[in-house]
């Protein structure tokens, strides 16, 4: 019994000096920098530096919420399924970031990779921004990677607007019927 005594204790400093060891700053807090006043904007600027995961349940207040999982968000289902023919590289919800592998349909030394950041989770042509680059390799490798704007940003935009406004119509029916969604069930296929 003594022994398990010790041995707890041991693990006990051995855990209080991981926390302070190398300034991590578990107990030495800046204070010279200014809080943010407003609790949301502090949580969310915290999820934007990969800090935490804002999820506002609205206890007290029936059906407001922050927080949507990301296949009854409109704006990204419709995303992802514009580009599903792509394979995509990086998939980040709460970042609201979706990046598409590079992509090629004939010529193998031409590739496009998408990007697609979310601004908001209203279906506003504000609330997304396409960015398409274009991948040129030569015969020996070399490649050269280049932003490209034309009308295919547009199409694209367009597109994932168009299913996300059908989306968000079915989500506002579902809602007054008190029932389940298309959307949410995924029988809009």
């Amino acid at each position: 019994m003594k022994i398990i005594k010790i041995l707890i204790n041991f693990i006990f400093i051995v855990c209080l000096l991981n926390l302070t060891a190398c300034g991590s700053g578990f107990f030495n807090p800046d204070f010279s920098k200014v809080a943010e006043p407003d609790g949301k904007k502090r949580a969310r600027e915290n999820v934007r530096q990969g800090k935490g995961l804002i999820i506002d349940t609205g206890f007290g207040k029936r059906g407001d919420t922050n927080f949507m999982f990301a296949s009854s968000n409109p704006m990204w289902r419709a995303s992802l399924e514009t580009i599903d023919f792509m394979s995509l590289s990086s998939v980040d919800y709460a970042g609201g970031l979706i990046i598409s592998d590079w992509y090629s349909e004939d010529n193998p030394n031409e590739a496009v990779k998408i990007t697609i950041t979310f601004l908001s989770n209203e279906v506003r042509a504000d609330g997304i921004k396409i960015d398409i680059r274009k991948r040129n390799c030569t015969q020996y490798n070399q490649c050269t990677v280049e932003k490209i704007n034309n009308d295919l940003n547009k199409k694209i935009k367009d597109k994932i607007l168009r299913k996300a406004a059908i989306y968000q119509k079915e989500l506002k029916e579902a809602k007054s019927k008190n029932r389940p969604s298309k959307v949410f069930s995924g029988e809009n296929e």
